[in-house]
């Protein structure tokens, strides 16, 4: 007698595979007589169907994540920091300067040269050394 219906029905109700879903052949015929799904339950609570275990290889252990060379963060130093601060602003009040034509594009080309090579230490300096050049 084949049970394929009854088989799928007892694989969707009970959340397993197919091939996991195993009657017992004594209890065959209340077996034949379940049609809905709470029947499917009661008679695996009874024992008449059985769900195997899981076959195949077990999962293996989760390898912990290892520091590659490629996720190594290194800390940006403060004196760096400072520096690129103050570059940022000062490169942004000369080239306000230029839109507002207080100094011609050579003396701008100048300026960004002294701002590479830390001549000003900040806008208040940057602005008074404007009149001596």
């Amino acid at each position: 007698m084949q049970l394929t219906k009854k088989k799928e029905l007892a694989a969707k109700v009970l959340k397993v595979g197919k091939n996991r879903i195993v009657f017992s052949a004594e209890r065959e015929d209340e077996i034949k007589e379940a049609i809905t799904r709470q029947d499917i339950l009661d008679l695996h609570n009874l024992g008449a169907i059985k769900i195997k275990d899981v076959a195949g290889r077990k999962k293996n252990v989760k390898r912990k994540h290892r520091r590659k060379t490629g996720s190594v963060r290194k800390k940006v130093k403060k004196r760096k920091q400072d520096y690129v601060k103050l570059t940022r602003k000062l490169r942004k009040a000369a080239k306000e300067l230029l839109f507002q034509k207080k100094i011609d594009k050579e003396k701008y080309r100048r300026i960004r040269m002294m701002i590479k090579g830390r001549k000003f230490r900040s806008n208040r300096h940057l602005n008074e050394s404007l009149e001596e050049l």
